[in-house]
């Protein structure tokens, strides 16, 4: 009897998949310096080893795809609140009736399943509704603003990275590598990505 087939092993990859998902749900609608995205793939993909040794449940697999569906709609449709809640009970059920054990129930403990949906829920409607209603509310001054301003950088472009300019931290491009705590100067926006260079006397 190996560990993958002790009920431990559903649970663990539950776990690791919902944690995949929260990852990725974050990384998208905040998006930055790539980090976030290489975690959730990490994170989904190391689930993803998991879920080829375990029964799955058809049904549930389809509420789990609805689910990203309805979330990639909170990000592009209005009322983004609606969606979002609907996408965050939509996996919640659908991961955690994902796996199915031999007698034919669910393979993931009911406490845990219980438990991390609580969770999943919380997280989307707390954390990620915020982030959603930041990154769509109109900024209070003009973003163009910053165009021409020095700034410094607090994590090295190569070729994106992080910059401090004009009192607000952004995420920055350059065209060559910049190291950390160069001065460097705003010369494009795009969005929210500043396009900087480096001033030569820094």
């Amino acid at each position: 009897m190996t560990w993958i087939s002790t009920p431990l092993f559903p649970n663990l990859v539950y776990l690791v998949l919902v944690g995949g998902l929260w990852l990725a749900a974050l990384a998208l609608v905040a998006p930055g310096t790539g980090v976030l995205e290489l975690l959730a793939a990490l994170t989904l993909a190391l689930a993803g080893l998991g879920i080829v040794s375990l029964t799955l449940s058809p049904w549930a697999l389809l509420v789990l795809v609805a689910g990203a569906v309805l979330f990639g709609l909170s990000l592009w449709r209005r009322h983004e609140a609606i969606w979002l809640a609907l996408s965050a009970i939509a996996l919640s059920l659908g991961s955690a009736f994902l796996f199915v054990s031999p007698s034919g129930g669910p393979d993931v403990h009911p406490l845990v399943a219980a438990l991390t949906s609580m969770l999943t829920l919380g997280y989307f409607w707390l954390a990620i509704r915020k982030v959603l209603a930041s990154a769509r509310a109109k900024p209070a001054h003009d973003p163009s603003a910053v165009k021409g301003l020095v700034g410094e950088v607090r994590s090295a472009l190569d070729p994106i990275g992080s910059v401090y300019v004009g009192g607000e931290l952004w995420t920055a491009r350059a065209a060559r590598h910049v190291a950390e705590g160069k001065l460097v100067r705003v010369v494009d926006l795009d969005g929210l990505m500043l396009t900087v260079e480096p001033m030569q006397d820094s």
